[in-house]
Protein backbone atom coordinates (compact mmCIF):
# COMPACT_ATOMS: atom_id res chain seq x y z
CA UNK A 1 0.00 0.00 0.00
CA UNK A 2 1.30 3.55 -1.12
CA UNK A 3 0.59 6.65 -2.18
CA UNK A 4 1.47 9.47 -4.28
CA UNK A 5 3.10 12.22 -2.57
CA UNK A 6 -0.14 14.48 -1.48
CA UNK A 7 -1.37 17.25 -3.94
CA UNK A 8 -4.61 18.33 -2.76
CA UNK A 9 -5.40 21.76 -1.38
CA UNK A 10 -8.07 19.99 1.86
CA UNK A 11 -4.58 18.02 2.81
CA UNK A 12 -2.39 20.72 2.98
CA UNK A 13 -5.30 23.01 4.43
CA UNK A 14 -5.66 19.76 7.05
CA UNK A 15 -2.53 20.21 7.48
CA UNK A 16 -2.19 23.85 8.51
CA UNK A 17 -4.96 23.37 10.79
CA UNK A 18 -3.61 20.27 12.40
CA UNK A 19 -0.50 22.41 12.85
CA UNK A 20 -2.26 25.72 14.09
CA UNK A 21 -4.45 23.48 16.74
CA UNK A 22 -1.47 22.17 18.09
CA UNK A 23 0.42 25.06 18.37
CA UNK A 24 -2.33 26.98 20.08
CA UNK A 25 -2.60 24.09 22.73
CA UNK A 26 0.93 23.69 23.46
CA UNK A 27 0.94 27.44 24.37
CA UNK A 28 -2.04 27.08 25.85
CA UNK A 29 -0.12 26.50 29.18
CA UNK A 30 3.05 28.11 31.04
CA UNK A 31 4.09 25.49 33.09
CA UNK A 32 6.77 27.46 35.15
CA UNK A 33 10.08 26.94 36.26
CA UNK A 34 12.27 24.20 37.39
CA UNK A 35 15.99 23.39 37.66
CA UNK A 36 15.77 22.08 34.01
CA UNK A 37 14.04 24.63 32.58
CA UNK A 38 16.10 27.26 34.68
CA UNK A 39 19.38 25.58 33.88
CA UNK A 40 18.74 26.79 30.18
CA UNK A 41 17.03 29.83 30.60
CA UNK A 42 19.71 31.18 32.58
CA UNK A 43 22.56 30.38 30.15
CA UNK A 44 19.96 32.33 28.06
CA UNK A 45 20.03 35.44 30.17
CA UNK A 46 24.06 35.31 30.08
CA UNK A 47 24.30 35.00 26.51
CA UNK A 48 21.24 38.07 26.01
CA UNK A 49 22.38 40.03 28.88
CA UNK A 50 25.76 39.88 30.11
CA UNK A 51 27.05 38.19 26.10
CA UNK A 52 28.80 35.54 28.31
CA UNK A 53 28.46 31.80 28.82
CA UNK A 54 28.81 32.27 32.69
CA UNK A 55 25.15 32.17 34.68
CA UNK A 56 26.75 33.08 38.12
CA UNK A 57 24.68 35.51 38.39
CA UNK A 58 21.32 33.33 38.31
CA UNK A 59 22.79 29.59 39.56
CA UNK A 60 21.42 29.73 42.44
CA UNK A 61 17.59 28.97 41.22
CA UNK A 62 18.50 25.71 39.52
CA UNK A 63 21.06 22.61 40.54
CA UNK A 64 21.26 21.41 37.05
CA UNK A 65 24.60 23.40 36.66
CA UNK A 66 27.99 22.71 35.80
CA UNK A 67 31.33 24.35 37.63
CA UNK A 68 34.21 24.87 36.20
CA UNK A 69 37.24 27.14 37.11
CA UNK A 70 35.00 28.93 39.85
CA UNK A 71 32.28 29.92 37.75
CA UNK A 72 28.82 28.34 36.47
CA UNK A 73 27.89 26.99 33.82
CA UNK A 74 24.20 25.38 32.05
CA UNK A 75 25.33 21.13 32.16
CA UNK A 76 22.94 20.85 29.17
CA UNK A 77 23.94 21.02 25.51
CA UNK A 78 23.27 24.52 24.24
CA UNK A 79 21.08 23.64 20.89
CA UNK A 80 17.79 24.36 22.12
CA UNK A 81 19.29 28.09 23.94
CA UNK A 82 21.28 28.96 21.12
CA UNK A 83 17.59 28.43 19.21
CA UNK A 84 16.01 30.45 21.28
CA UNK A 85 18.58 33.44 21.52
CA UNK A 86 16.86 35.09 18.27
CA UNK A 87 13.65 34.36 19.85
CA UNK A 88 14.66 36.53 23.03
CA UNK A 89 16.44 39.40 21.01
CA UNK A 90 12.92 39.75 18.48
CA UNK A 91 10.96 39.71 22.23
CA UNK A 92 13.49 42.51 23.90
CA UNK A 93 12.65 45.46 21.51
CA UNK A 94 8.78 44.24 21.60
CA UNK A 95 8.73 44.75 25.10
CA UNK A 96 10.37 47.70 25.68
CA UNK A 97 7.39 49.28 23.23
CA UNK A 98 5.38 48.07 25.64
CA UNK A 99 6.67 49.93 28.39
CA UNK A 100 8.68 46.63 30.06
CA UNK A 101 11.86 46.20 31.18
CA UNK A 102 12.97 43.13 29.17
CA UNK A 103 14.96 42.45 32.51
CA UNK A 104 12.40 43.00 35.17
CA UNK A 105 10.15 39.94 36.57
CA UNK A 106 7.69 40.92 34.55
CA UNK A 107 9.69 41.08 30.86
CA UNK A 108 11.63 37.95 31.62
CA UNK A 109 8.22 35.98 31.95
CA UNK A 110 7.11 36.93 28.73
CA UNK A 111 10.85 35.95 27.26
CA UNK A 112 10.33 32.62 28.76
CA UNK A 113 6.84 31.73 27.53
CA UNK A 114 8.48 33.21 23.67
CA UNK A 115 11.30 31.01 23.75
CA UNK A 116 9.04 27.96 24.61
CA UNK A 117 6.61 28.44 21.24
CA UNK A 118 9.64 29.24 19.63
CA UNK A 119 11.94 26.16 20.52
CA UNK A 120 9.36 23.58 22.08
CA UNK A 121 5.89 24.85 20.71
CA UNK A 122 6.66 25.18 17.04
CA UNK A 123 9.09 22.50 16.30
CA UNK A 124 6.48 20.20 18.04
CA UNK A 125 3.14 21.82 15.89
CA UNK A 126 5.38 21.49 12.77
CA UNK A 127 6.32 17.83 13.76
CA UNK A 128 2.39 16.91 13.25
CA UNK A 129 2.25 18.51 9.68
CA UNK A 130 5.44 16.27 9.02
CA UNK A 131 3.39 13.24 10.20
CA UNK A 132 0.61 14.16 8.20
CA UNK A 133 2.67 14.46 5.39
CA UNK A 134 4.80 11.14 5.76
CA UNK A 135 1.27 8.86 6.85
CA UNK A 136 0.49 10.09 3.10
CA UNK A 137 3.58 9.38 2.25
CA UNK A 138 2.71 5.70 3.22
CA UNK A 139 -0.47 5.42 1.91
CA UNK A 140 -3.20 6.41 4.44
CA UNK A 141 -5.72 8.67 3.98
CA UNK A 142 -6.55 12.10 5.36
CA UNK A 143 -8.53 10.44 8.38
CA UNK A 144 -5.89 7.85 9.25
CA UNK A 145 -2.67 11.15 8.60
CA UNK A 146 -4.91 12.88 11.53
CA UNK A 147 -5.57 10.59 13.63
CA UNK A 148 -1.91 9.63 13.99
CA UNK A 149 -0.70 13.61 13.69
CA UNK A 150 -3.01 14.80 16.34
CA UNK A 151 -2.67 11.71 18.59
CA UNK A 152 1.18 11.86 18.37
CA UNK A 153 0.92 15.65 19.24
CA UNK A 154 -1.89 15.89 22.16
CA UNK A 155 -2.17 12.13 23.25
CA UNK A 156 1.34 11.58 24.60
CA UNK A 157 3.67 13.32 27.02
CA UNK A 158 4.81 14.81 24.15
CA UNK A 159 2.09 17.76 25.10
CA UNK A 160 3.98 18.29 28.30
CA UNK A 161 7.40 18.23 26.54
CA UNK A 162 5.94 21.04 23.95
CA UNK A 163 5.22 23.40 26.71
CA UNK A 164 8.12 23.30 28.97
CA UNK A 165 11.54 24.52 28.08
CA UNK A 166 12.99 21.27 28.06
CA UNK A 167 15.26 19.87 25.08
CA UNK A 168 12.96 16.59 24.44
CA UNK A 169 10.32 18.17 21.93
CA UNK A 170 13.00 19.55 19.81
CA UNK A 171 15.16 16.65 19.64
CA UNK A 172 12.32 14.49 18.54
CA UNK A 173 10.68 17.08 15.90
CA UNK A 174 14.30 17.59 14.70
CA UNK A 175 15.10 13.78 14.45
CA UNK A 176 11.31 13.54 12.89
CA UNK A 177 12.10 16.48 10.04
CA UNK A 178 15.74 14.19 9.42
CA UNK A 179 13.53 11.04 9.14
CA UNK A 180 11.36 13.07 6.68
CA UNK A 181 13.94 14.65 4.59
CA UNK A 182 15.31 11.03 4.05
CA UNK A 183 12.50 9.77 2.74
CA UNK A 184 12.33 12.56 0.53
CA UNK A 185 15.93 11.80 -0.48
CA UNK A 186 14.49 8.20 -2.00
CA UNK A 187 12.26 10.54 -4.60
CA UNK A 188 15.03 12.64 -5.92
CA UNK A 189 15.34 12.96 -9.68
CA UNK A 190 18.18 15.30 -10.38
CA UNK A 191 21.89 15.84 -8.09
CA UNK A 192 20.96 19.13 -6.32
CA UNK A 193 17.88 17.56 -4.84
CA UNK A 194 20.34 15.21 -3.71
CA UNK A 195 22.46 17.31 -2.27
CA UNK A 196 20.05 19.71 -0.66
CA UNK A 197 17.87 16.47 1.48
CA UNK A 198 20.75 15.16 2.38
CA UNK A 199 21.73 18.49 3.77
CA UNK A 200 18.40 19.22 5.33
CA UNK A 201 19.21 15.16 7.09
CA UNK A 202 22.69 16.55 8.52
CA UNK A 203 21.39 19.55 9.46
CA UNK A 204 18.13 18.34 11.08
CA UNK A 205 19.84 15.20 12.94
CA UNK A 206 23.25 17.44 14.05
CA UNK A 207 21.16 19.73 15.71
CA UNK A 208 19.38 17.44 17.53
CA UNK A 209 22.57 16.13 18.95
CA UNK A 210 23.54 20.01 19.64
CA UNK A 211 20.62 20.50 21.46
CA UNK A 212 20.67 16.88 23.59
CA UNK A 213 23.82 14.29 23.34
CA UNK A 214 22.33 11.23 23.79
CA UNK A 215 20.85 11.69 19.93
CA UNK A 216 23.66 11.02 18.61
CA UNK A 217 23.03 7.20 18.20
CA UNK A 218 19.67 8.42 16.60
CA UNK A 219 21.63 10.90 14.36
CA UNK A 220 23.80 8.16 13.19
CA UNK A 221 20.72 5.47 12.18
CA UNK A 222 19.46 8.81 10.52
CA UNK A 223 22.31 9.16 8.58
CA UNK A 224 22.43 5.48 7.77
CA UNK A 225 18.84 5.61 6.21
CA UNK A 226 19.49 8.34 4.10
CA UNK A 227 22.24 6.89 2.62
CA UNK A 228 20.46 3.92 2.11
CA UNK A 229 17.51 5.93 0.50
CA UNK A 230 20.00 7.03 -2.68
CA UNK A 231 21.98 3.53 -2.69
CA UNK A 232 20.40 2.11 -5.71
CA UNK A 233 21.14 5.12 -7.47
CA UNK A 234 24.66 4.45 -8.07
CA UNK A 235 28.10 5.75 -6.72
CA UNK A 236 27.21 9.34 -7.59
CA UNK A 237 24.35 9.57 -5.37
CA UNK A 238 25.47 7.64 -2.84
CA UNK A 239 28.66 10.38 -3.08
CA UNK A 240 26.29 13.19 -3.24
CA UNK A 241 24.31 12.56 0.02
CA UNK A 242 27.40 11.83 1.79
CA UNK A 243 28.70 15.24 1.17
CA UNK A 244 25.42 16.55 1.98
CA UNK A 245 24.73 14.79 5.29
CA UNK A 246 28.55 15.32 5.78
CA UNK A 247 28.21 18.84 5.43
CA UNK A 248 25.36 19.69 8.05
CA UNK A 249 26.64 17.02 10.58
CA UNK A 250 29.73 18.93 10.41
CA UNK A 251 28.42 22.48 10.87
CA UNK A 252 26.73 21.10 13.90
CA UNK A 253 29.53 19.33 15.40
CA UNK A 254 31.16 22.75 14.56
CA UNK A 255 29.05 24.56 16.97
CA UNK A 256 28.59 22.24 19.69
CA UNK A 257 32.37 21.70 19.91
CA UNK A 258 32.85 25.47 19.76
CA UNK A 259 31.06 25.87 22.75
CA UNK A 260 32.44 23.45 24.86
CA UNK A 261 36.00 24.73 24.06
CA UNK A 262 34.92 28.00 25.00
CA UNK A 263 32.94 27.23 28.51
CA UNK A 264 35.22 24.77 29.56
CA UNK A 265 38.61 24.43 27.39
CA UNK A 266 38.02 20.95 25.97
CA UNK A 267 35.06 18.27 24.25
CA UNK A 268 34.40 16.63 27.16
CA UNK A 269 30.28 16.97 27.51
CA UNK A 270 28.93 19.56 30.09
CA UNK A 271 27.48 16.68 32.36
CA UNK A 272 31.66 15.99 33.44
CA UNK A 273 31.34 19.17 35.38
CA UNK A 274 29.26 18.84 38.26
CA UNK A 275 30.48 19.74 41.41
CA UNK A 276 31.83 16.41 43.78
CA UNK A 277 28.56 16.60 45.84
CA UNK A 278 26.16 17.00 42.90
CA UNK A 279 24.47 14.15 40.86
CA UNK A 280 27.37 11.73 42.55
CA UNK A 281 25.61 8.57 40.77
CA UNK A 282 26.63 10.31 37.46
CA UNK A 283 30.51 9.77 38.65
CA UNK A 284 29.95 6.57 40.71
CA UNK A 285 27.71 4.10 38.55
CA UNK A 286 28.89 3.33 34.75
CA UNK A 287 29.95 6.27 32.10
CA UNK A 288 28.03 9.35 33.33
CA UNK A 289 25.49 7.05 35.00
CA UNK A 290 24.90 5.06 31.60
CA UNK A 291 25.46 0.90 32.62
CA UNK A 292 23.32 -1.21 30.49
CA UNK A 293 19.58 -1.70 29.95
CA UNK A 294 17.86 -3.38 32.64
CA UNK A 295 14.80 -5.50 31.04
CA UNK A 296 13.19 -4.59 34.76
CA UNK A 297 13.48 -0.68 33.94
CA UNK A 298 12.51 -1.42 30.34
CA UNK A 299 9.63 -3.30 31.28
CA UNK A 300 8.20 0.02 33.86
CA UNK A 301 9.18 2.18 31.36
CA UNK A 302 6.71 0.54 29.39
CA UNK A 303 3.92 -0.19 31.29
CA UNK A 304 4.37 1.28 35.19
CA UNK A 305 1.96 3.63 36.25
CA UNK A 306 4.75 6.06 37.53
CA UNK A 307 6.43 6.39 34.32
CA UNK A 308 5.16 3.68 32.00
CA UNK A 309 4.43 5.07 28.32
CA UNK A 310 1.81 2.58 27.26
CA UNK A 311 0.04 3.41 30.15
CA UNK A 312 0.39 7.44 30.38
CA UNK A 313 -0.60 7.52 26.38
CA UNK A 314 -2.38 3.92 25.72
CA UNK A 315 -2.98 4.65 22.27
CA UNK A 316 0.39 4.21 21.52
CA UNK A 317 0.34 0.49 22.02
CA UNK A 318 -1.13 0.64 18.13
CA UNK A 319 1.62 2.32 16.67
CA UNK A 320 3.84 -1.06 16.93
CA UNK A 321 1.39 -2.98 14.89
CA UNK A 322 1.52 0.20 12.76
CA UNK A 323 5.38 0.19 12.09
CA UNK A 324 4.71 -3.65 11.84
CA UNK A 325 2.58 -3.46 8.72
CA UNK A 326 4.58 -0.66 7.53
CA UNK A 327 7.25 -3.29 7.52
CA UNK A 328 5.72 -5.51 5.63
CA UNK A 329 5.63 -3.63 2.77
CA UNK A 330 8.89 -4.18 0.84
CA UNK A 331 9.28 -0.35 -0.46
CA UNK A 332 8.57 1.13 3.19
CA UNK A 333 10.62 -1.72 4.82
CA UNK A 334 13.85 0.74 5.51
CA UNK A 335 11.57 3.44 6.85
CA UNK A 336 9.79 0.99 9.22
CA UNK A 337 13.07 0.18 10.73
CA UNK A 338 14.18 3.29 10.51
CA UNK A 339 11.70 4.66 13.18
CA UNK A 340 11.85 1.56 15.13
CA UNK A 341 15.06 1.80 15.51
CA UNK A 342 15.29 5.20 16.99
CA UNK A 343 12.59 4.67 19.30
CA UNK A 344 14.03 1.43 20.43
CA UNK A 345 17.45 2.93 20.86
CA UNK A 346 15.17 5.78 23.28
CA UNK A 347 14.03 3.01 25.25
CA UNK A 348 17.12 1.47 25.97
CA UNK A 349 19.06 4.53 26.69
CA UNK A 350 16.24 5.47 29.49
CA UNK A 351 16.40 1.33 30.52
CA UNK A 352 20.33 2.02 30.97
CA UNK A 353 20.65 5.07 32.81
CA UNK A 354 21.06 4.34 36.67
CA UNK A 355 18.18 7.44 37.62
CA UNK A 356 16.12 5.77 34.25
CA UNK A 357 13.19 7.78 36.71
CA UNK A 358 14.53 11.13 35.57
CA UNK A 359 13.25 13.16 38.28
CA UNK A 360 9.77 14.62 38.47
CA UNK A 361 8.22 14.45 34.66
CA UNK A 362 5.75 12.77 33.25
CA UNK A 363 5.83 9.43 31.31
CA UNK A 364 9.72 8.18 30.04
CA UNK A 365 11.27 11.44 30.02
CA UNK A 366 14.67 10.61 28.51
CA UNK A 367 13.07 8.25 25.83
CA UNK A 368 10.60 10.98 24.78
CA UNK A 369 12.80 11.76 21.87
CA UNK A 370 12.04 9.18 20.87
CA UNK A 371 8.20 9.20 20.62
CA UNK A 372 7.23 11.10 17.34
CA UNK A 373 8.88 8.79 15.10
CA UNK A 374 7.25 6.03 16.88
CA UNK A 375 3.81 7.59 16.50
CA UNK A 376 4.66 7.14 12.29
CA UNK A 377 2.67 3.81 12.94
CA UNK A 378 -0.65 5.60 14.38
CA UNK A 379 -1.37 6.47 11.31
CA UNK A 380 -0.73 2.71 9.64
CA UNK A 381 -2.48 1.16 12.63
CA UNK A 382 -5.50 3.11 11.79
CA UNK A 383 -5.35 2.80 8.12
CA UNK A 384 -5.46 -1.21 8.86
CA UNK A 385 -7.86 -1.22 11.22
CA UNK A 386 -11.69 -2.49 11.13
CA UNK A 387 -14.50 -0.63 11.82
CA UNK A 388 -14.34 -2.40 15.38
CA UNK A 389 -10.78 -2.15 15.81
CA UNK A 390 -11.46 1.73 14.75
CA UNK A 391 -13.84 2.44 17.40
CA UNK A 392 -11.36 0.68 19.98
CA UNK A 393 -8.35 3.40 18.67
CA UNK A 394 -10.76 6.35 18.94
CA UNK A 395 -11.53 5.25 22.22
CA UNK A 396 -7.78 4.76 23.17
CA UNK A 397 -6.95 8.12 21.49
CA UNK A 398 -9.68 10.18 23.77
CA UNK A 399 -8.42 8.53 27.05
CA UNK A 400 -4.97 9.88 25.99
CA UNK A 401 -5.85 12.84 25.45
CA UNK A 402 -7.66 13.40 28.67
CA UNK A 403 -4.72 12.06 30.38
CA UNK A 404 -2.42 14.55 29.29
CA UNK A 405 -4.89 17.55 28.86
CA UNK A 406 -5.53 16.67 32.91
CA UNK A 407 -1.57 16.34 33.34
CA UNK A 408 -0.54 19.03 31.69
CA UNK A 409 -3.20 21.52 33.03
CA UNK A 410 -2.64 20.66 36.28
CA UNK A 411 1.14 20.02 36.49
CA UNK A 412 3.76 18.21 33.88
CA UNK A 413 6.34 17.63 36.68
CA UNK A 414 5.46 14.75 38.15
CA UNK A 415 6.92 13.08 41.46
CA UNK A 416 9.22 10.24 40.79
CA UNK A 417 8.95 8.85 44.11
CA UNK A 418 4.97 8.63 44.13
CA UNK A 419 3.95 4.75 42.49
CA UNK A 420 1.54 6.28 40.15
CA UNK A 421 1.43 10.42 40.27
CA UNK A 422 -1.21 10.14 37.40
CA UNK A 423 -4.15 8.54 39.39
CA UNK A 424 -2.62 9.79 42.63
CA UNK A 425 -2.07 13.47 42.47
CA UNK A 426 -2.96 14.88 38.69
CA UNK A 427 -6.59 13.20 38.68
CA UNK A 428 -7.90 14.61 42.51
CA UNK A 429 -5.87 18.01 41.48
CA UNK A 430 -7.69 17.98 38.21
CA UNK A 431 -11.51 17.34 39.30
CA UNK A 432 -11.08 19.83 42.28
CA UNK A 433 -10.20 22.61 39.48
CA UNK A 434 -6.48 23.10 40.85
CA UNK A 435 -4.77 24.20 37.70
CA UNK A 436 -1.16 25.07 37.01
CA UNK A 437 -0.13 23.92 40.46
CA UNK A 438 3.73 24.14 39.89
CA UNK A 439 4.35 27.56 41.95
CA UNK A 440 8.30 27.41 40.79
CA UNK A 441 9.79 30.09 38.69
CA UNK A 442 12.57 30.12 36.20
CA UNK A 443 13.47 33.36 37.45
CA UNK A 444 15.93 33.74 40.47
CA UNK A 445 15.18 33.61 43.68
CA UNK A 446 15.58 37.32 44.48
CA UNK A 447 12.91 38.28 41.40
CA UNK A 448 10.97 35.34 41.60
CA UNK A 449 9.37 36.63 45.54
CA UNK A 450 6.91 33.67 45.60
CA UNK A 451 5.36 34.60 42.60
CA UNK A 452 5.46 34.00 38.61
CA UNK A 453 5.14 30.28 38.48
CA UNK A 454 2.84 28.51 36.05
CA UNK A 455 -0.24 29.62 34.62
CA UNK A 456 -2.97 29.08 31.31
CA UNK A 457 -4.29 31.16 29.33
CA UNK A 458 -8.05 31.15 30.40
CA UNK A 459 -6.86 32.23 34.13
CA UNK A 460 -5.22 35.26 31.91
CA UNK A 461 -8.63 36.05 30.84
CA UNK A 462 -10.08 35.77 34.91
CA UNK A 463 -11.57 32.24 34.80
CA UNK A 464 -10.72 29.91 37.49
CA UNK A 465 -11.08 26.13 37.74
CA UNK A 466 -11.91 23.80 35.19
CA UNK A 467 -13.52 27.12 33.68
CA UNK A 468 -9.58 27.98 32.56
CA UNK A 469 -9.89 25.36 30.04
CA UNK A 470 -13.16 26.61 27.97
CA UNK A 471 -11.03 28.57 25.48
CA UNK A 472 -9.03 25.57 24.62
CA UNK A 473 -11.68 23.37 24.31
CA UNK A 474 -13.41 26.26 21.64
CA UNK A 475 -10.85 25.99 19.82
CA UNK A 476 -10.48 22.32 19.48
CA UNK A 477 -14.49 22.47 18.38
CA UNK A 478 -13.79 25.43 16.05
CA UNK A 479 -10.79 23.09 14.46
CA UNK A 480 -12.98 19.97 14.69
CA UNK A 481 -15.88 21.68 12.66
CA UNK A 482 -13.43 22.92 10.31
CA UNK A 483 -11.79 19.17 9.71
CA UNK A 484 -14.89 17.94 9.13
CA UNK A 485 -15.53 20.52 6.49
CA UNK A 486 -12.43 20.48 4.64
CA UNK A 487 -13.35 16.23 4.67
CA UNK A 488 -16.53 16.97 2.81
CA UNK A 489 -14.59 19.15 0.51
Amino acid sequence: MSAAPPNSRSQYKIATLLGVVTFLSFIYFYEGGGWNQNSRVDLLRAIVEHHTLEIDVYHENTGDKAHFQGHYYSDKAPGQVFLAVPFALATRPALRAMGIDPQSPRGVLALSYTVIAGTAALPMALAAVCLFFLALRFGSDSVAASFGAATACLGTPLWAYASLFWAHALVGACLLFAFAAAVMLGDSTNARADFLRALAVGLAAGWATVTEYPAAPASAILALFALSQAWQRGSAARWRTVAGVGAGAALCIFVLLSYLYTAFGSFRPSYSYYDPNSFAFMQQHGYLGLTFPHPDRLLKLLFQCRRGLFFASPVTIAAVPGLWWLWKQNEHRTAALTAAGISAYYFLFNASFYEWKAGRAFGPRYAASGIPVLCIGLAIAWQRATPIWRRVLIALMLWSVFIALMVVSTSSELSMVDSCPILHASWPAFWSGQMAMNRDSMLTIAEAAGGYGAFNVGQLLGLEGLASLIPLLAVWAAGIWTWFRLLRG
